[in-house]
């Protein structure tokens, strides 16, 4: 076992591998980055010294460890307070690599990434500086983002008062790099909190009732800035996000529609974004009124495509016109092979079925290569921008006319 002190207050990056010169050399990347390293040969060791875990810690786990294995050393994980984010390693095949990923997240762990051996150390680095830049992490771990419970009073008085806004990730088309469609993503300025996101509110909006009137908000929001940016001479389609409440209330087809046409807006410049989970529960009820959504003309996306329990059944039944691949997938594809064979086979079905598709979590140059190797037709991510408030987007938007 060798052991750091922390350094700078920075975040810990633990380690657990049964290779000691591995350790070393993993260790080392890590002091390079600035974090400091803790590194173990055995987990029951590891255990015995880290009772509880620092805030935003790392651990990569191999997966393959004699004693306790990292399936082992992930159950533990899961019964404590604040476990550390994983990165998992293994030198199994990439099989085994993804059903422990799944395995994590089953257990509510934060993953980072699994990685096969022997270990790439550019790779290896290029997670640990995208983990310490806290506006990604904020971005792909909205779920995860920690503070005081809200109550059902101050979420309605939030949308009564227009405590809410939108702020807007743009959709390149790969083909041109030009903007095509905006994402509309809803946060809530609080007075205390400052800017809060959707993980810590949405739950409550459904459980309360109240997650009608915040997609209402949304939506006519929505349609106020697409007025603006038409007047300016700014073409520009946008998508929003619903929930699986909103796609069981049957009034709601009638309603956008009546909204487009009273402010003039061409109801295909709008997308409705629906997850595949959201698709589980009222299915006649769902598909009743998604069908009536696409017969006025309105879009649909199937969300985080491939995370879901029926992929192929829900595309056959319900008239998308959209499939978002999911970040985990697109993420992944510069190192691993089957999750580019996934994001092949997601495009390949997307366009047989006649379906625009949206890469998620676009990152880096290499993404962006290899989906436009594979015809991929938009992609989204921090490659091109963050989510952005509607000013800036507005910027963004002049600039490419």
């Amino acid at each position: 076992m060798s052991n750091w002190e922390n350094k700078n207050n920075m975040p810990t990056v633990y380690l657990i591998d049964d290779e000691p010169e591995l350790l070393e050399l993993l260790s080392d990347v890590v002091e390079l980055t600035g974090l400091s390293a803790q590194g173990y040969t055995r987990a029951s060791m590891f255990f015995e010294q880290v009772p509880t875990f620092e805030p935003d810690s790392i651990l990569v786990l191999d997966l393959h460890m004699p004693e306790m294995d990292g399936i082992e050393v992930m159950r533990r994980l899961a019964q404590m307070n604040n476990p550390p984010a994983l990165i998992l390693i293994s030198g199994h095949d990439t099989g085994v690599l993804h059903s422990a990923e799944k395995l994590g997240q089953a257990h509510n762990l934060k993953i980072i990434a699994s990685l096969g051996k022997p270990v790439t150390i550019g790779h290896f680095r290029q997670l640990l500086d995208q983990h310490t830049q806290s506006d990604k992490w904020i971005q792909r771990n909205d779920h995860q983002t920690i503070g005081r419970k809200f109550t059902e009073v101050e979420l309605h008085r939030a949308i009564r008062d227009d405590h809410l806004t939108l702020h807007y990730q743009p959709q390149f088309e790969i083909a041109t790099e030009k903007i095509t469609v905006v994402e509309a993503l809803v946060r809530w300025q609080h007075p205390e909190e400052g800017l809060v996101y959707p993980d810590r509110f949405i739950p409550l909006a459904e459980q309360n009732g109240l997650i009608g009137k915040l997609t209402s908000w949304v939506i006519e929001k929505v349609v106020q800035q697409e007025q603006q940016w038409q007047k300016a001479g700014l073409s520009v389609a946008v998508s929003v996000n619903i929930s699986a409440v909103d796609i069981t209330s049957l009034t709601l087809p009638e309603q956008l529609a009546e909204l487009l046409a009273d402010n003039k807006l061409d109801p295909t410049r709008l997308t409705l974004e629906v997850t595949e989970s959201a698709l589980m529960g009222e299915l006649v009820t769902s598909l009743d009124i998604l069908t009536r959504l696409r017969l006025k003309g309105i879009g649909l996306s199937i969300d985080d495509f491939g995370t879901g329990y029926s992929s192929l059944s829900q595309l056959h039944r319900v008239p998308f016109t959209e499939l978002k691949i999911d970040r985990s997938f697109v993420y992944n594809i510069t190192e691993d092979t089957e999750a580019r064979s996934i994001v092949k086979t997601c495009i390949l079905l997307g366009h047989e079925l006649n379906m625009w598709v949206v890469a998620e979590g676009v990152e880096t140059k290499e993404h962006l290569d290899i989906l436009r190797q594979l015809c991929c037709d938009r992609a989204q991510g921090y490659l091109f921008s963050k989510p952005v408030p509607a000013e800036k987007m507005t910027e963004r938007l002049h600039s490419e006319t």
